[in-house]
């Protein structure tokens, strides 16, 4: 009888080492991309959540045949907001201010501190949402992942909502495909604090 030899049934050490130098450099690719995908996706939740209080504002005001209003509880909008139907209006102090004997229907916490949301100089405090449907004024609103504090928007760090006089509420199209919405006009949004025109 011939002796046969037997295959090593473990790894030798070089083959273990070249298998896990091999393992890290794919995970060391991987990381970035993950960490580009998990931001990109928080931001597209907290934009998808505005949305969702815009419209629901517009709807209540169409459904209830009286104004809502979509109010900052804070010094910033991403220091959170509430929706509220606006019955006392009998004052300008009462108007589109949250009094005792309004409804509140909708409360949203602070976004999270790298994120920035901020009005232009038409929604300053609040949007206020007529029972037809039309909005109090029109303008937009950027958020912005401003991570880095340098308060720009960059590739995939910011959305614009834009809502036109109509109610209507879309956002911004990217057309150069840079990653940064153009306003209506085309023109660029240049930061994540000041108001986007």
């Amino acid at each position: 009888m011939q002796n046969v030899p037997r295959c090593p049934l473990a790894f030798t050490l070089l083959e273990l080492l070249i298998t896990l130098s091999i393992a890290l450099f794919l995970l060391g690719l991987t990381i970035p991309s993950f960490n580009r995908l998990m931001s990109t996706n928080r931001l597209t939740s907290y934009v998808n959540e505005w949305i969702t209080d815009l419209n629901y504002a517009r709807s209540e005001a169409i459904k209830r045949g009286q104004q809502v209003v979509l109010r900052k509880t804070f010094l910033q909008w991403e220091q959170g907001w509430q929706v509220f139907v606006d019955i006392d209006r009998s004052t300008s102090t009462h108007e589109n201010v949250l009094d005792s004997v309004d409804i509140l229907l909708r409360v949203h916490s602070t976004l999270p501190v790298t994120f920035t949301l901020r009005g232009n100089n038409n929604f300053t405090n609040f949007i206020r949402f007529r029972p037809d449907g039309t909005s109090s004024n029109f303008g937009s609103f950027v958020i912005c992942d401003n991570r880095d504090g340098d308060n720009l928007p960059q590739s995939n760090t910011s959305r614009l909502v834009t809502v036109n006089a109509a109610g209507r509420i879309h956002l911004g199209i990217d057309a150069n495909h840079n990653g940064i919405p153009e306003r209506d006009d085309g023109s660029e949004i240049v930061s994540c604090t000041v108001s986007p025109f």
